[in-house]
């Protein structure tokens, strides 16, 4: 019963990436692949509100594992950020691929942090 859960989960949070992807690529037509980064922002960041809330056992392990593995995993990429640098670079965008991976790596570094800072303030 829980993998259908996760899967459902995961399915929901790829229509929510689908959503959110196809609403960013109308107005924003520039070289920087803007929509899965942010896609990726929103997803690290709300991984680590979930994991400090699961580590204040404020959350089940069962509803965190749906939410992060489920709902996050459907929502997250980190396969097509690399897809986008190599587009990039194959165009001769070196520079913009090479922020790309930097703003992809540090980022949601960052995100993850925040997130769980603020997961955190309820203790």
């Amino acid at each position: 019963m829980t993998a259908l859960l996760v899967c459902l989960c995961g399915g929901l949070g790829a229509v929510a990436r689908f959503v959110l992807n196809t609403s960013i690529q109308r107005w924003w037509s520039r070289a920087f692949p803007l929509s899965t980064f942010v896609i990726n922002v929103i997803a690290t960041f709300c991984a680590g509100v979930a994991a400090a809330a699961y580590a204040s056992m404020a959350v089940e392990q069962s509803t965190y594992l749906l939410f992060v593995t489920g709902f996050l995993g459907g929502f997250s990429t980190f396969s097509t950020p690399i897809n986008e640098m190599v587009s990039l670079a194959r165009n001769g965008r070196f520079a913009m691929a090479g922020w790309y991976l930097l703003a992809t790596v540090v980022v949601p570094i960052v995100c993850v942090a925040l997130g769980w800072m603020v997961g955190s303030l309820g203790r």
